[in-house]
């Protein structure tokens, strides 16, 4: 059982067809619709929903506090390596790119962990480039548990794995996995990734499958934003992350928006989106599921940021290092892409406040279902 048949199901140009032929009844019918399906959610991304800007963001402040109250959780990002056996065009950790490679020791992950920590973060999404021969199952199995030692809440974003490592992993204190689709077109998909086993498609959509299976607490999902058309992609998405909420209803699901960030080797061949549609997508996304987490990175301009918080978003990251030792380390090594956003994570919790919400920065605890 796996995402793939229904995948295979959908016609691209034909989903693309409906999104582009929708008008303002449509966006007015699903504004007034309470519960909106895959079917409505077209209508949100469509470019007939842009002159309804002010009523999506009413709509969807009102879905968040009613869910979550007057919370934004704080996570940061810690590279781990940037060893990479994939070619992409977009990705600064492409194998391609000549710069230092560097995969943290034990001690090194040690310092970077007691440097976030006096930080305040005690959530940490774990990154790393796709190596599965030397930043494989045993250096996570290795790594792991010296994390955890440190943070209640361990998220991974890394190569795809199987099942059994995911159970594996579990056991060691992972908590959540984000993997990205990047783009739902097959043929986008095999333009931008060139070499490495991240040429599968399939075994890569198929990831979030294997994650419910193993009972990871929480999958995060996503569409790399300007690979190709976002408003297409969001659609593939909702439909990817529907099957799953029905298959694996135990596990909490999270959507994050990543733009393109310049990067080395630079980039080409992208679809860019406005900060104004950025907006809509996430109104869109809140609207139709009020229960799911919305994630905005350092990748975003402070001032968008600052904005967005109150539309939607539940959860932010801040003082990020895309650079494996870049918090504990003042020679550090290249970054995968450059962030925007360079506030600390202090400053980003005073911006907080001031929009009226409470920065949580331990938001789940295993301990709390003993």
């Amino acid at each position: 059982m796996s995402f793939l048949p229904e995948f295979e199901k959908l016609d691209r140009e034909e989903v693309r067809m409906r999104l582009y032929s929708c008008n303002a009844d449509d966006v007015e019918r699903v504004l007034n619709k309470k519960r909106p399906g895959p079917e409505d959610f077209m209508a949100l991304l469509s470019p007939a929903a842009e002159p309804y800007l002010e009523e999506l963001a009413q709509r969807a402040y009102t879905l968040t506090r009613q869910r979550f109250g007057h919370t934004m959780q704080f996570f940061v990002p810690l590279y781990l390596s940037n060893l990479c056996a994939n070619d992409c065009s977009y990705c600064g950790f492409s194998m391609s790119n000549k710069l230092r490679r560097k995969t943290l020791t034990p001690d090194e992950i040690e310092q970077e962990c007691l440097a976030i920590k006096a930080r305040g973060f005690d959530s940490v999404l774990l990154v790393t480039g796709e190596h599965e021969s030397r930043v494989g199952l045993d250096y996570f199995c290795n790594a792991l548990p010296l994390i955890k030692r440190h943070f209640s809440y361990l998220a991974m974003e890394v190569q795809p794995l199987s099942e059994q490592d995911y159970r594996r992993l579990r056991s060691l204190g992972l908590d959540a996995v984000l993997v990205y689709q990047e783009t739902y077109n097959k043929t986008s998909y095999a333009r931008h990734h060139l070499k490495g086993k991240k040429t599968d498609f399939n075994w890569r959509l198929q990831t979030p499958d294997r994650l419910g299976k193993a009972g990871i607490d929480k999958i995060g999902l996503g569409a790399l934003i300007g690979l190709d058309d976002w408003r297409i992609d969001s659609f593939f998405t909702a439909c990817h992350l529907r099957y799953l909420q029905k298959a694996y209803w135990r596990s909490r699901y999270s959507l994050s928006f990543p733009r393109l960030r310049p990067c080395a080797g630079g980039l080409s061949d992208i679809r860019p989106m406005s900060d104004k549609q950025l907006v809509q997508l996430i109104c869109a996304w809140r609207i139709f599921d009020s229960e799911l987490e919305l994630s905005l990175s350092t990748r975003e301009s402070p001032f968008l940021r600052d904005h967005l918080l109150p539309l939607g978003i539940t959860s932010i990251s801040a003082g990020s290092s895309t650079q494996p030792g870049g918090y504990a380390s003042e020679n550090p090594s290249l970054e995968q892409f450059a962030t925007d956003d360079k506030r600390c994570a202090a400053t980003m919790a005073e911006v907080v406040r001031a929009k009226g919400l409470q920065p949580v920065w331990t938001d789940w605890h295993p301990g709390f279902c003993r």
